[in-house]
């Protein structure tokens, strides 16, 4: 018991270890986990401990988990600018890739024509799994960020169907290398009528159930407490219902499931996606961490000359040509996006996993094709590590040079338009990064927009700024309206997308009353200022005479000469380093160094005629030209 209570709990602290360090690093997660699975493989034998065939079912189970989260994320207003290419992509790109895979399989990595095909019809996926981390690493904007979310969770269902049809046609009883013309007409009946039950089981399931779920959600039949367990049971029994109907359908059915939950508004279902989310990060720390332990060095070393070529085909002519070929006559999206798309496909956990139980399956029909079946798990797992490094290394730079992502994002979205905020947001997008600031108040957003800032009409609580306001290049959110209750809300619905790190406000002004008084800080976002002060403490201060000042801190003019010049009472909001990075201000922050600008309020005494920046050799500051 001890051996096992080791073993299940090493893999979990093993996972989360190196989540942790690819976090603190800013690499891929999943090369270190498939790394740290390799070398946990060398020192023990997990086959000791779980066997073949409960490994794989926990994995399938798995698998269907993190397909469902990820169909709880796709909506469909994300298709409106975003459909065509995805269709395509998923359509006629996957077929494409297939193909030319396939060619790429035999003639480069060694496999007969028929296990070519197998393998080129799993690695069809990308997966959710590597798509949605380099995403949030990247940051690119919307249209191509919903194309390839939406891709890659579509897409790895249709990569699986498409593996078990394969595999049926090929290896399934009945077929003979030497069979009459009525065998082979049997076998593409039999794919057809594979491909409708799939459609037909999966679709049906899936819907069928999202239904009857947000009903009994709506109804509140279900506590608060058993509803996300409660969506988690009825999608892991509908995928193993689904596999027992039909083989690998239910990948499809808890897709459908997901997405139909997703795009309905009759629940609230924003808590089952938290939970999920989490429950993902768990599985995956795992899953990688068990499969990669499958995997020996030695068996990496046998194929690794053909791999290396199988994987450059994959990554120069396969991806490049689905994503050209099926887009051509497309106008929706752009070359630069063509562009960007074509260098994006890495595989994930799906394509491990399917590879592994296609490996076994294919081991047991003997003859020729069981000696190949060994080389497909390690063949997958170099492809694996070598896409998601190359795309995971070269997304970002890529996506900045095509213009479609900002280095790492730093603007400031301001919600609730003040007079000091739009002169903050002028010196803040003057030193080039982006702003944008939100209110529900028309008037107020057009000031700002006749200031050359950009503003939105918007309430900050509505779907279109959950689900549809730009925020590319914005890293940090400023909630300074009047409302204290507005702007908590304002942390919480975008604490989720930016990083509750990244969110601000000021502070609420029952804050020193007492506990029974006082709201909870609980959901609050981070003190914004270098002073905790209300807003109505703000707008007095502003009343008062208090100007945006931006101030450069050098060697002869330190912090201690910015307070002796302009009191304790100075607010700074935001601070501009000498490396070209923006931070916003708390009471917490550490003292501006030399060489640092700070975008202060500051009551200016008017015989001092106080300037903005320090000239070069002075002992104050002056005005910037």
């Amino acid at each position: 018991m001890e051996e096992h209570l080791l073993f299940f709990c090493s893999i979990l602290v093993l996972g989360i270890t190196a989540q942790w360090i690819a976090w603190k690093l800013r690499i891929p997660s999943i090369l270190l986990l498939l790394a740290t699975g390799f070398i946990a493989g060398i020192f023990y034998d997990q086959d000791r401990i779980v066997d073949e065939e409960t490994l794989f079912a926990v994995v399938s189970l798995a698998v269907g988990v993190i397909l469902l989260e990820g169909g709880l994320t796709l909506r469909f207003s994300e298709l409106k600018e975003a459909g065509s290419a995805v269709l395509r992509l998923v359509g006629l790109g996957s077929l494409i890739s297939w193909v030319i895979s396939a060619v790429a399989a035999h003639y480069l990595g060694g496999f007969s024509w028929e296990v070519s095909i197998l393998v080129a019809a799993i690695l069809v996926v990308t997966g959710p799994t590597v798509i949605g981390p380099l995403l949030q690493s990247v940051k690119p904007q919307r249209s191509v960020n919903s194309i390839l979310k939406w891709e890659g969770i579509v897409i790895d269902p249709v990569g699986a169907i498409l593996a078990v049809l394969v595999f049926g046609v090929l290896f399934g009883h009945g077929h003979s290398h030497n069979g009459t013309h009525r065998e082979e007409t049997m076998g593409v009946v039999g794919l057809l009528i594979g491909i409708g039950k799939t459609l037909l089981i999966g679709i049906g399931l899936g819907y069928g159930a999202a239904e009857g779920l947000s009903h009994v959600l709506r109804r509140h039949w279900v506590p608060d407490f058993l509803q996300s367990v409660v969506v988690l049971t009825v999608g892991l029994a509908l995928f193993t219902l689904s596999n027992l109907w039909q083989h690998e359908s239910g990948l499809l059915t808890v897709t459908i499931l997901g997405i139909a939950l997703a795009n309905q508004d009759r629940a609230k279902i924003r808590h089952v996606i938290e939970f999920k989310e989490t429950l993902r990060t768990i599985l995956i720390s795992c899953l990688f961490i068990v499969l990669g332990a499958r995997i020996g060095l030695d068996e990496i070393a046998e194929v690794w000359k053909e791999a290396t070529l199988f994987l450059i085909a994959l990554i120069v002519v396969v991806r490049p040509a689905s994503v050209f070929l099926s887009m051509l006559g497309s106008t929706s999206i752009s070359f630069r996006e063509k562009l960007f798309l074509s260098m994006m496909a890495p595989r994930g956990i799906v394509a491990a996993a399917v590879s592994s139980v296609f490996a076994m399956e294919l081991a047991k029909t003997g003859g020729a094709f069981a000696g190949e079946a060994a080389k497909i798990v390690p063949v997958t797992y170099f492809v694996i590590v070598g896409t998601v490094a190359f795309y995971g290394l070269l997304a970002g730079p890529v996506a900045r040079k095509l213009k479609l992502a900002k280095k790492n994002p730093q603007g400031i979205l301001f919600v609730g338009i003040r007079p000091w905020a739009i002169e903050a947001a002028k010196l803040i997008q003057d030193a080039g990064f982006r702003v944008l600031m939100i209110d529900s108040n028309y008037d107020v957003t057009a000031t700002a927009r006749m200031a050359g800032i950009p503003a939105v009409n918007a309430n900050i609580l509505s779907e279109f700024v959950s689900e549809d306001l730009d925020l590319v290049g914005i890293g940090n959110m400023i909630a300074a309206t009047p409302n204290d209750q507005v702007n908590t809300l304002a942390c919480i619905n975008l604490g989720h997308s930016l990083g509750i790190s990244h969110v601000f406000q000021l502070q609420p002004r029952d804050s020193e009353h007492s506990e029974r008084k006082s709201s909870s800080t609980e959901f609050n976002g981070r003190q914004f200022s270098s002073r905790a002060v209300t807003s109505r403490e703000l707008e007095k201060f502003v009343k008062s005479g208090a100007i945006i000042k931006q101030t450069l801190i050098k060697d002869t003019f330190s912090m201690e000469d910015f307070t002796k010049l302009y009191g304790d009472s100075a607010m700074v909001l935001f601070r501009l380093g000498s490396g070209n990075t923006l931070s916003v201000v708390t009471p917490d922050s550490l003292p501006a160094s030399s060489g640092d600008q700070l975008i202060s309020l500051v009551v200016e005494d008017e015989k001092d005629s106080v300037p903005m920046v320090e000239a070069e050799g002075g002992s104050g500051p002056e005005k910037l030209p």
